[in-house]
């Protein structure tokens, strides 16, 4: 199962969890380097990605040099470094400001259309919630669509 998940499944939190110890592009390597998969692809791929999210010259830093906005554009960049078929985010923007939650919304649509990806997002920001190609919301422990 954690095979599965490593290899198909991208997790996006909102707390990043990402490690303090390592570095932007470590942190995004991890899942890849877990998976047996090429050391060099992995750091080409996660240098590429972070790129893609405005983070070149941010590589080299750890966690604790990075903003909030940064440090969730790493977990997603974690999150896409295995190219897995479904990304979860849960409450992604919620530990962040206005501007770099309104960021970080644009970017979950910029990475679909560009790279097809497809993304659960469980939140309660309406605004988030509006832009989603479709919604569903859970009351009292019942589904709407």
């Amino acid at each position: 199962m954690a095979q599965f998940r490593n290899e198909r499944i991208g997790f996006v939190f909102q707390f990043n969890n990402l490690l303090p110890e390592f570095t932007a592009l470590e942190n995004v390597c991890l899942p890849g380097f877990i998976a047996g998969k090429d050391e060099g692809a992995v750091r080409q791929r996660a240098t590429e990605l972070l790129e893609k999210l405005g983070l070149r010259d941010r590589l080299t830093n750890l966690p604790s040099q990075l903003s909030g906005g940064e440090q969730q554009r790493v977990a997603v960049a974690r999150a896409l470094i295995n190219q897995p078929a479904i990304v979860f985010a849960d409450e992604p923007s919620g530990n962040l400001d206005s501007r770099n939650a309104e960021e970080l919304h644009q970017l979950f649509f910029r990475l679909r259309d560009e790279l097809g990806q497809t993304f659960i997002i469980v939140t309660h920001n309406e605004a988030l919630a509006a832009l989603a190609d479709r919604t569903v919301t859970i009351r009292d422990g019942l589904l709407f669509n």
